[in-house]
């Protein structure tokens, strides 16, 4: 198995007694305890028939690191609620308590990004102290981020963890600084934070204050030894406009990219779902699902969600008809759109011609379609965005400050919102 594998997963595991034909072994903690059995039980029970000679059973316990067994009586449940105290200097967004690790399905696209998050929570003392996720939007960066978070505060409540993200963070800087409240902006980051959980940092594109502000913080924290867990959609060398101080922070954090599950972990997903919900749902439904919604989990969320509600609505029981009159409203027809036929549907709804758009001009109303091409671009296909920057004459850093301004303006502006929703419906039906 590789490397990083055995140091994280078996290094750990100790020999603690033999009961009969019972071998019993420690894991540090309940996570551990859960990985370690499913996925190498049966490989150290082998290992340990062929070298006993006779046959055995392997039973774990859960004993934390300069623990003695004599003192463990009865183990830890996984992952305990917060208890209901108020926590120090808690600030940014609220943890969702259900972005844990137990709830976390772990598959060949995410393993090592799961493993780094786990170890990155659960060591006290580690030379890995920032972790940088990244993965296009669904993919469960959030979930691993937050989960971070949530099992660092069940161990140790009074922890300060920060979780916010890049854009909030630009604006509660700008809020102090017209306050006159810097000082305190800076005391809260740089002294009152033991983990900064700190998502979408490629929203701080051509920020150039906040990210000056958020270098000299990362440098405090990472002098004192403290967590960070970044989340963005692109490597740290793709962020445009990024200056080279912060760019060399977030570089030289552990990075990990997760990408999107294949079909035998789509459907662990839907079935994790499922239990989650208290939904049952037939076998060939599960996988007519995983093998139709294949962009990302919230896609899968999406149809599970679907059926069940339709299902429960009209009082029919779920099959295959259902399922698929469903899906046949969410599944995008992906295979048939591409880059150019975006940029055709797109001249064609703003009334630009494909030179304009593709042209040096820097007018708002050939600009604005530009943007809006790039951005479904980089939605509706598989293209990186080197190949997306290139379709249209620029580089990949203009392509994914396009993609950024457009996201920023659908949050702001409901007439360009409404644009972008006309466009990706005619994509998603065919009509083009």
């Amino acid at each position: 198995m590789p490397g990083h594998t055995y140091r994280m997963w078996l290094e750990p595991v100790e020999f603690i007694r033999r009961e009969d034909d019972v071998i019993v072994l420690s894991c540090p903690n309940s996570f551990s305890k859960k990985r370690v059995q499913e996925h190498f039980g049966e490989l150290i029970q082998k290992e340990m028939m062929e070298n006993l000679g006779q046959s055995c059973r392997l039973s774990f316990e859960t004993i934390p690191k300069g623990t003695s067994p004599r003192q463990v009586v009865t183990e830890k449940a996984p992952q305990l609620s917060l208890p209901h105290i108020e926590l120090v200097n808690s600030s940014g967004r609220i943890l969702r308590k259900e972005f844990t690790f137990d709830d976390f399905v772990v598959g060949s696209n995410n393993d090592f990004a799961y493993s780094a998050s786990l170890s990155l929570a659960s060591r006290k003392k580690s030379q890995q102290g920032a972790l940088m996720l990244i993965s296009k939007t669904g993919m469960g960066k959030s979930h691993l981020t937050q989960a971070v978070g949530n099992l660092i505060l069940s161990e140790n409540p009074r922890e300060r963890v920060y979780y916010i993200s890049a854009e909030d963070f630009s604006t509660e800087m700008v809020h102090a600084m017209r306050n006159d409240r810097v000082d305190a902006f800076k005391k809260k980051y740089r002294s009152n934070c033991d983990v900064l959980l700190l998502d979408d940092v490629h929203y701080l594109t051509g920020k150039d204050r906040t990210q000056i502000e958020l270098a000299m913080t990362l440098d405090n924290l990472f002098e004192s030894g403290k967590k960070i867990v970044f989340s963005s959609c692109c490597l740290p060398i793709e962020i445009p406009k990024l200056n080279d101080t912060l760019r060399s922070r977030l570089s030289s954090s552990l990075i990990s990219q997760i990408e999107a599950p294949n079909f035998r972990t789509r459907v662990r997903i839907l079935h994790k779902k499922a239990l989650n919900r208290g939904m049952a749902i037939p076998e060939d439904v599960t996988r007519y699902l995983a093998s139709e919604l294949t962009e990302d989990i919230r896609q899968l969320e999406s149809g599970l969600m679907g059926i069940t509600a339709r299902a429960s609505l009209m009082g029919v029981m779920i099959d295959l008809g259902l399922a698929e009159s469903v899906i046949k409203n969410i599944v995008r027809q992906q295979k048939q759109i591409t880059i150019d036929v975006i940029k055709k549907l797109v001249c064609t709804e703003f009334n630009v011609s494909p030179v304009e758009i593709m042209s040096a001009s820097r007018k708002q109303h050939i600009v604005r379609p530009r943007q809006i091409a790039m951005y479904l671009s980089r939605k509706y296909t598989d293209s990186p965005l080197q190949t997306i920057g290139k379709s249209f004459n620029r580089y990949h850093a203009t392509a994914m400050h396009s993609i950024i301004q457009v996201e920023k303006g659908l949050k702001e502006n409901r007439a360009l919102l409404k644009q972008i929703e006309i466009i990706s419906h005619k994509l998603e039906n065919g009509n083009f």
